[in-house]
């Protein structure tokens, strides 16, 4: 079972290192990093890279399809990454994404109509691309995927090794890599963050 998890400059760590550590451990599976070239990309801070193990060419049908979201998408959002997306949903058992990544996928033409989630200040830029926003932790819409930001890429993961391999497997990884989330604070979206931490999080951006 060939899974691609796209690679491109300032892709946000976290988007793809936790589908990876939940969707390389489903037997058989078969992950590589791909990217428009190999080699080191690194993300969004900077600070830390991932190896493309192959290219985009070398990688054309894979069996699961997952693209993150991050800094850099607006850029990764060229003609052959683009058409690389569609082609490779052409003949995916499943195509995914997290955070921003849901923008690649609606660039390539795959969310036209279609409910689907990103990172909450995404939002306006979903829709001018043709989906149908929704502040949902992950959307199935047949085999496409899309994850809300970040730490949301786990639990669409997660449903997916269920949906693959029965939730008795999904639920042996979940415990493996100890998912328990009990974060000290509720501040995880629009819906619950205090007024304080907005503020806070608007003056850390506009710096």
């Amino acid at each position: 079972m060939q899974i691609a998890f796209l690679l491109y400059p300032r892709f946000t760590a976290l988007d793809i290192v936790g589908p990876y550590d939940v969707l390389s451990r489903l037997p058989g599976a078969e992950p590589w990093f791909v990217a428009k070239e190999s080699g080191p990309v690194r993300n969004d801070n900077g600070r830390l890279q991932l190896v493309a193990e192959k290219t985009l060419d070398e990688v054309p049908s894979p069996e699961i399809l997952v693209v993150p979201g991050g800094s850099g998408t607006t850029d990764a959002a060229d003609e052959a990454t683009l058409r690389w997306i569609r082609n490779a949903h052409a003949t995916s058992t499943w195509t995914t994404s997290v955070c921003t990544g849901s923008l690649l996928l609606a660039g390539a033409g795959l969310l036209d109509g279609q409910t689907a989630t990103s990172h909450w200040s995404a939002e306006e830029q979903l829709e001018a691309l043709g989906a149908i926003y929704r502040a949902e932790r992950f959307i199935r819409v047949g085999k496409l995927i899309t994850a809300a930001g970040v730490s949301a890429g786990i639990d669409m993961a997660l449903y997916l090794a269920g949906e693959i391999a029965g939730p008795t497997t999904a639920q042996a990884i979940q415990l493996l890599i100890e998912y328990d989330p009990q974060p000290p604070y509720d501040a995880g979206s629009m819906a619950k963050a205090p007024p304080d931490a907005v503020k806070t999080l608007q003056q850390m951006f506009n710096t």
